[in-house]
This record gives C-alpha cells, structure tokens and sequence, in this order.
C-alpha cells in the first residue's frame, strides 16, 4: 500500500516492512548519462565492475573506467555510488539543497521528526547489476530518478535476520540467502517512485534497465517525538553499550 498522507506516514514509518510513498519534489535532475559521466571521475566515487568475464576482463574495465568512451561503459555491468554528493551542490546537483534538502527536512520538523544525520547517496548502474545482500544503519527515502530498479526485502525481517544480529553486521554478503519466495516483498521502481526503506532490515536491489538512477536520503537517528523506530532501539542499546563506536561507522553496513 502506498503511503500518501502525513499521517499514514507518521504511523507507518517506525516497523517493517518497506513502503512505496507519494512525494513531490520540484527537482529536475540532469541526465542520468551526465551524472555517471562526472561523477565517475571524481576521487570519492565507489564502482564495482560485475560480469561473468573473466578477472582480467573486469580488471582492464576497472582501470579504464574513469576515462573510457561512455558509449562502451554502458554496455559493461556495474554499480556505483557516490555517499558525498553535497560537494555537488554548486554544480551538478545544482539546486539540490534549496529545492530537496532543506523542503524534506522542514517537512519533517514540523511533524515531530528530529534526526543525527540526513544525507543524500546517489546510486548508478547498469542493467543485469545488482548491489549486495546488506542492511543500512539508518533509514532511507529512496528516489528512482531515472531507468528501474526492483528493491528486494521481507514482509518479516525479525524472520530472517534479528535487529541485533543486523546490528554487527551478519546480513552482508553478495547474494541474499535461501529463502521462500512467499516471504520476499520485491516492488520494482520506475522515475519518479519513492520507497521508505527501514533501518537494519536486510535487503537487495537489481538493475532492470539498461541504466538506472537513484538517490536516497539517509536518515541516521531518526525519531519522533523522541521515539524511535523498533529495529533501530537495537542499535542505540549496542550503542550504549559500547560508547566508542557511536556515530564512527554511522554508513558502514551500506554496500554497492
């Protein structure tokens, strides 16, 4: 069902599973196509290069990747992401902050939502890739800007993984488990969709277009009214428990 009021979302957002919600921002982004081709050059970028091609082959791909035509690397498969997009703000996320950012935040402060941390991530890729099995410390409102994507969860996370097993990180590997198909929630994505992706509920994202665009704003501590979200109490009490990683490694279960 998706979530199209305030209200529903203020009920909705602190318990599994994922939900599709209506939001408008008044946000054109540039080609999909002139994002990958300045973002790939920039130093903070992550790629990876996928493929059934041999070790060599992916090498020579990664190597060139930076410099060679984009006409050839679209044809290759590989998933990128960018976690520092707001040094793009004077030039190719022009805009952003005024017109995404600071209407998002203001929407939620006014509902009784406060936060650590809120931060874009931009995401690229190309058809056939698929990121990795993992969860996110924080939670996130995913953007589809442009191609499509299926974004791959549970109906029941506490059945396959338990927050505080998500909490030091078991979820990580590069495919999903085994699993019943019957327990899986898989909603694919096309420009323009939004979906509410909770914290610390395991999950994998695959590629169905030719190349695909995403951006999701990463809540870190989100609460309401001082309450926060069921999953996410796991974390504060590892926290507590150990004051030295609070905060240190706030985006270190989100893969590419």
């Amino acid at each position: 069902m998706t979530i199209t009021t305030p209200d529903d979302f203020t009920h909705r957002w602190r318990q599994p599973p994922n939900f599709p919600l209506e939001v408008s921002f008044d946000y054109t982004f540039l080609p999909a196509i002139d994002v990958l081709d300045h973002i790939r050059k920039d130093e903070e970028v992550r790629f990876t290069i996928l493929g059934d091609d041999d070790w060599q082959v992916r090498m020579d791909r990664t190597a060139a990747f930076r410099t060679a035509p984009l006409e050839e690397i679209v044809t290759w498969p590989f998933r990128l992401v960018h976690f520092n997009i707001s040094r793009f703000y004077d030039d190719l996320m022009d805009g952003f902050q005024d017109e995404v950012m600071i209407p998002w935040r203001t929407h939620l402060s006014a509902r009784g939502f406060a936060w650590q941390r809120l931060a874009p991530i931009l995401f690229l890729s190309t058809e056939g890739a698929s990121s990795t099995y993992h969860n996110d410390n924080s939670h996130g409102l995913v953007w589809q800007v442009h191609g499509s994507k299926t974004f791959h969860s549970y109906l029941d996370p506490d059945k396959h993984l338990s927050a505080d097993a998500a909490v030091i990180g078991e979820t990580t590997g590069e495919d999903p488990p085994e699993h019943d198909a019957a327990d899986r929630q898989s909603i694919t994505m096309q420009p323009g969709d939004h979906l509410w992706s909770h914290a610390l509920t395991p999950h994998w994202v695959t590629t169905e277009s030719a190349l695909a665009m995403s951006v999701t704003l990463s809540h870190g501590g989100l609460c309401h009214q001082g309450c926060f979200s069921q999953r996410e109490l796991a974390l504060r009490a590892y926290w507590d428990k150990n004051p030295a990683e609070a905060w240190t490694h706030d985006l270190r279960n989100v893969r590419y």
